[in-house]
């Protein structure tokens, strides 16, 4: 979206655009899906539906990339607990585990395919708006899990290009449209971040495996307990 950082949340009928190339690239791609829609996968001899899904900021075990707060904060706990730096303390967006993107994008591909009329439709999947939080105590939270670890604000050092530093999402569209809302809150999603990296660092790859295998089995299990969302 056009993060003009309003504090309401953003919805799918909202401006797509950015002032950075990441967020522009995500405004592009939307405008290219919708292209094909119109030109090729809305005619009755199609069997083709389309379906967008838009993630609110995605945390969790397996993440390696550089420059992202939870890959950086582990790699920097695991050298003996060295302190992460933190230059963008303050700024805001809609935590949610991975595994609420990935059930929301399943649940879009079922309902999806019984539902023409959403062939193209975007979809926002994320937390309740009102459940957004600073980096700081996104990093905070989890060092509640993670023994003798700590961040240093580097944040007059940063030199680094223009970021948002407030964004919302609101999700009505996949409630209301699909049946599905977020099933973690704050305090899980931190944790079970938290545990898997602790438990790769400590224990091993096989055991983040088992792990990664565990959460899932448990993600489905409070889904089905808190009516969150239905899969097939």
């Amino acid at each position: 979206y056009d993060n003009v950082e309003w504090t309401h949340g953003y919805n799918e009928m909202d401006r797509l655009g950015g002032k950075d190339p990441y967020s522009g690239s995500k405004g592009a791609a939307y405008l290219v899906i919708r292209s094909y829609v119109h030109s090729f996968f809305n005619r009755p001899e199609s069997n083709v539906l389309l379906g967008v899904g838009r993630a609110g900021n995605v945390i969790g075990g397996g993440d390696w990339a550089p420059f992202r707060i939870v890959p950086d904060c582990v790699r920097s706990w695991s050298k003996n607990n060295e302190k992460a730096e933190i230059r963008n303390q303050n700024s805001t967006r809609p935590w949610q585990h991975v595994l609420e993107p990935l059930s929301g994008y399943i649940t879009l591909a079922g309902g999806g395919s019984q539902n023409p009329d959403l062939n193209g439709e975007a979809f926002n999947f994320g937390p309740p708006a009102h459940q957004n939080h600073t980096v700081e105590e996104l990093v905070n939270e989890i060092i509640t899990h993670w023994p003798g670890s700590g961040w240093l604000d580097k944040s007059l050092e940063n030199n680094a290009p223009h970021e948002a530093s407030l964004l919302k999402l609101n999700c009505d569209k996949a409630l209301h449209a699909l049946g599905w809302q977020a099933t973690l809150n704050f305090k899980e999603t931190a944790k079970w971040t938290a545990d898997w990296y602790r438990t790769y660092y400590e224990k091993g790859e096989k055991t983040a495996l088992d792990i990664t295998a565990k959460q899932i089995k448990e993600y489905m299990n409070l889904a089905k307990q808190r009516n969150s969302f239905k899969l097939g």
